[in-house]
């Protein structure tokens, strides 16, 4: 787990450490094209000359890094990310490290930091969140040897090491539960389509649904936020065949879809029953209080950071399956009116 130093960019260049130094500080002693070709290869392996003197020394930051590719307004009023970080400063701080956040706009940015970061010595290790089917970031990692550890999976991490929890088995128990009220019509409010533990819920939601018979069940995609929600709640609830039942892939959403439901004189859970994943206190003040799947998420967090410090000390990279989230059933859900 080593990071670049002025001599890896001297071997790959074909070059001194003093023809390094000049090309990268501008100075005169290395002709114009060398010049560009040592400033390539830093870059692409993630070496900064102003973090030199720092990487040569071997010191180490007692830093982690936690990057979120979200939109800030998602990140302003979801629980799960301000409970996660919660759970990893109790880590951390038990241990002097500190937490390094920084939110971007997309994947490339993301790689773009992690590049700096290790170049620049200023984290040991990094926290990744939201995996991504075929993410381009798990190679990345695994080329610049930057300790990291995957919150989710258990497919998808490459050889990096990873904590996740059983979301299958959870939406599984979620659809039976709803089935077993005498729902026959479910909806599912999903997040964004392209992150891997969305898609193995939509996979565990259609798969469950057929062998139930429940030939109406549908998934919408959203991007997390209420009002996204909202939007998928009013087209859901204006179908032709509407569903007596929607689960949410948030509680933001599911509040907002409550929001909706009244809204259109709808009784919940007489007409329609509402699920929301990872239980939170918002979904016990509003009424009905929501029936809702949920974890210990700080717990969450915490083993996440204790797997990464143990990788950074030098141990393997392992997977940990974490406690799987259940459901706990509230005011939100019921038997769907007779003759719904």
């Amino acid at each position: 787990m080593k990071r670049p130093t002025i001599a890896d960019v001297a071997r790959r260049a074909g070059v001194s450490k003093g023809a390094v130094s000049y090309a990268l500080n501008g100075q005169p002693g290395v002709s114009e094209a060398t010049r560009q070709r040592i400033l390539a290869i830093a870059a692409e392996i993630g070496f900064s000359p102003s973090s030199a003197a720092r990487a040569l020394s071997g010191a180490t930051a007692r830093a982690i890094g936690l990057i979120l590719a979200r939109p800030a307004q998602t990140l302003g009023i979801e629980p799960f990310f301000m409970e996660l970080i919660s759970g990893v400063e109790v880590e951390l701080s038990a241990r002097s490290y500190a937490l390094t956040l920084q939110v971007v706009a997309d994947a490339d940015a993301e790689i773009a930091v992690y590049r700096r970061w290790w170049g620049e010595r200023r984290v040991d290790g990094v926290l990744v969140c939201d995996l991504r089917t075929d993410d381009q970031r798990v190679p990345v990692l695994e080329e610049l040897r930057l300790p990291a550890v995957v919150i989710g999976g258990p497919t998808g991490t490459g050889r990096l090491a990873s904590v996740w929890s059983n979301d299958a088995a959870a939406l599984v128990e979620t659809v039976e539960y709803l089935y077993a009220l005498g729902h026959r019509r479910v909806a599912r409010v999903a997040g964004l389509p392209d992150l891997l533990h969305t898609t193995i819920r939509t996979q565990a939601f259609t798969e469950v649904c057929q062998r139930l018979g429940l030939a109406e069940a549908v998934v919408a995609s959203t991007d997390y936020t209420g009002e996204e929600g909202a939007r998928a709640t009013r087209r859901l609830l204006s179908s032709r065949i509407r569903p007596t039942a929607v689960i949410y892939d948030n509680d933001v959403m599911a509040i907002a879809g409550l929001s909706v439901a009244q809204e259109m004189g709808l009784a919940v859970p007489a007409d329609l029953s509402i699920v929301a994943w990872d239980d939170s206190p918002l979904c016990r003040l509003v009424h009905p209080p929501l029936t809702a799947v949920g974890r210990d998420i700080p717990a969450y967090g915490a083993h996440a950071a204790r797997q990464l410090l143990q990788l950074i000390e030098g141990a393997p990279a392992t997977d940990l399956e974490d406690e799987q989230a259940h459901l706990t059933p509230r005011g939100s859900t019921g038997p769907p009116r007779i003759g719904a």
